[in-house]
């Protein structure tokens, strides 16, 4: 049996991380039932046709629901406060989903345009497949946010914190413009997560993750989420889009991803603090410059990120001299953190978007986003930080030479 709802929303945030939507079975099992099966059997055939009319509420089939699934998902909302949850098979089904279940000929859409490539690709080139029509504007910039919401809009699309320079967005100015031109807000708090930032607290409607990121934190599995207090948009739009086009998550990284959870809020308060020590070291070395990070003073929204932020993040964005090669040599001298796409991880890893995750942009696009032929993005991990100091001093020594 799950918790009993009025207590779980009385518990504090590490409770619900620890013990939020578990179901135990018959066993009385400590640790989470992983229900690794497909589909579930009926005492009748009146039951089945009880259940497919909707006369019951049971499990069908696991591409609809599934108990170690509902766990995670019930975990995550109560964390998040919101009353839905949908888990979907990765960041980016949840992405498509949360978008294409709502948007389609006729719709507009406008969208910050400081995304990730993925993200900016649905937007820029799949949607407006569908009839959509697709309006960019610079994410800071709250003058191009009314200019594009001064028209009837159905949905807004941004990431704040940005990929990969860190852009703060100011979501309840943003909400409001939004709501005022019809539109939904839905918000990637991929890079602050839950635990730093609550887009549904401050105006948005939907709010999604890549839970393959800080969620699972440790680099072993896939698995998305989309979570929002809005019913007709889960009635009317997600959940009929969930069951006929099957971007499920699996019950294994559920179970997976619930044990991550459970320490989320340890993870992120440690990268967190190695972060900032790790930005404060690099803000100011001469052998770097445009030092990003929510947290030190230097970043043009440092208020702003202080008002609807409770860190600085995981993340930090600089970079080394010497463009492109400079980059590279930084990169290949690395000794602890790895070269690696990812971020969220427990193991510091560090990435050339240019080359990697924004590759696909023109160099006009990029430089307009600010990423520069020597940016460098670290996901700061949890190793500890005088590691991590010395080994970028090394790289940066090795890079500059």
């Amino acid at each position: 049996m799950s918790n009993d709802h009025n207590t779980t929303s009385n518990w504090r945030p590490q409770t619900r991380l620890v013990r939020g939507g578990t179901q135990r079975s018959p066993f009385d099992e400590t640790s989470e039932g992983m229900f690794l099966t497909s589909g579930y059997v009926y005492g009748s055939a009146e039951d089945a046709e009880a259940a497919f009319k909707g006369d019951v509420d049971r499990y069908i089939y696991s591409r609809y629901g599934n108990p170690t699934v509902d766990m995670f998902q019930e975990r995550l909302a109560a964390l998040e406060g919101a009353k839905h949850c949908v888990a979907t098979s990765s960041g980016m089904a949840a992405v498509f989903a949360a978008l294409a279940s709502q948007i389609g000929a006729g719709n507009r859409i406008v969208a910050a345009r400081a995304l990730f490539g993925s993200c900016s690709y649905i937007v820029e080139d799949m949607l407006p497949r569908f009839g959509a029509e697709s309006v960019f504007v610079d994410g800071t910039d709250l003058e191009q946010w009314e200019q594009a919401l001064s028209q009837p809009t159905d949905c807004v699309f941004l990431e704040t914190p940005s990929n990969p320079t860190l852009e703060i967005i100011d979501l309840r100015k943003v909400s409001e413009m939004a709501h005022a031109a019809g539109a939904r807000v839905v918000v990637d708090n991929v890079f602050a997560t839950p635990i730093l930032q609550r887009p549904l607290e401050l105006g948005a409607d939907i709010v999604m993750y890549s839970a393959t990121k800080h969620i699972d934190g440790q680099g072993r599995t896939l698995g998305g989420a989309i979570l929002t207090n809005d019913d007709a948009f889960i009635d009317d739009c997600l959940t009929p889009f969930m069951r006929h086009t099957g971007p499920a998550l699996s019950p294994f990284n559920a179970w997976v991803l619930l044990k991550g959870l459970e320490t989320l809020d340890l993870r992120v308060e440690r990268h967190c603090k190695n972060a900032a020590a790790i930005a404060a070291l690099l803000d100011g070395d001469s052998r770097v410059d445009d030092v990003l990070y929510p947290g030190l003073k230097s970043h043009p929204q440092f208020e702003l990120a202080k008002a609807q932020m409770s860190g600085g993040g995981t993340m930090v964005t600089f970079s080394v001299n010497g463009g492109k090669e400079g980059a590279f040599k930084f990169l290949n001298a690395l000794k602890v953190a790895d070269i690696s796409n990812n971020l969220g991880d427990t193991k510091s890893l560090v990435t050339h978007p240019a080359t990697t995750t924004h590759q696909r942009l023109t160099d006009e696009d990029r430089a307009h986003l600010g990423i520069s032929a020597g940016m460098v993005r670290m996901s700061v991990g949890l190793e500890d930080v005088e590691d991590l100091k010395e080994d970028l001093d090394q790289a940066l020594a090795a890079a500059t030479s």
